[in-house]
């Protein structure tokens, strides 16, 4: 038989001599096992990720492990499986699907010199949020350094993702103009200035 429901089965047994006697058994239908291994779910290049089984009284892990939750570091997207078996034998199956992100490569631009007492831009690339070492969580910053300074940006991506990068903004050598000494001529004639600097 294969029931779909519990049903009671009866049966009547009859001897040869025509004495007759019935008994009754009942096929019952265990609960329905539902495995669930979770949601699809990203991460960042060298991180782990803890997986949680639900559904059942014993789990086995298609890596080989038989606890409920498992922690895994993928290099590449990996799908993982989980079975799931009730105490009365009934088993499930279920999948989730463990991806890596793109890796994030963070950029703070070229090295710059500046003279003393300018200002530059600086641009940022590489993700969605930046946070420069100044404080300041644009992707551009404006900076006016009054000596050669090196300023760090940390990028961060949708899901957490995260690279830091440098640049140095240098201060050129002051430069001082001198025309030379004040001079007098007579009307008419000429002279040379010369100019250093």
């Amino acid at each position: 038989v294969t029931p779909t429901a519990d049903t009671t089965y009866t049966v009547s047994v009859t001897s040869a001599n025509g004495c007759t006697d019935t008994d009754e058994v009942v096929v019952s239908i265990n609960p329905e096992v539902v495995a669930d291994a979770g949601a699809d779910t990203a991460i960042c290049t060298g991180d782990s990720v803890t997986l949680t089984a639900t559904g059942g009284g014993s789990y086995l892990w298609s890596n080989g492990e038989t606890t409920a939750s498992i922690t895994v570091s993928p290099t590449a997207d990996t799908t993982y499986s989980v079975t799931v078996t009730s105490a009365e034998g009934c088993v499930d199956t279920d999948e989730v699907i463990v991806s890596i992100s793109p890796e994030v490569v963070a950029n703070a631009g070229a090295d710059v010199a500046v003279c003393l007492g300018d200002s530059v831009t600086l641009m940022a690339s590489g993700g969605g949020s930046y946070l420069w070492s100044t404080g300041e969580t644009s992707e551009s910053i404006t900076v006016s350094p009054t000596a050669d300074t090196t300023y760090s940006v940390t990028v961060t991506s949708d899901i957490g993702c995260t690279d830091t990068d440098e640049v140095v903004v240098s201060i050129n050598p002051e430069v001082v103009a001198d025309a030379g000494a004040d001079v007098a001529v007579c009307s008419g004639d000429s002279t040379t200035l010369t100019a250093s600097g």
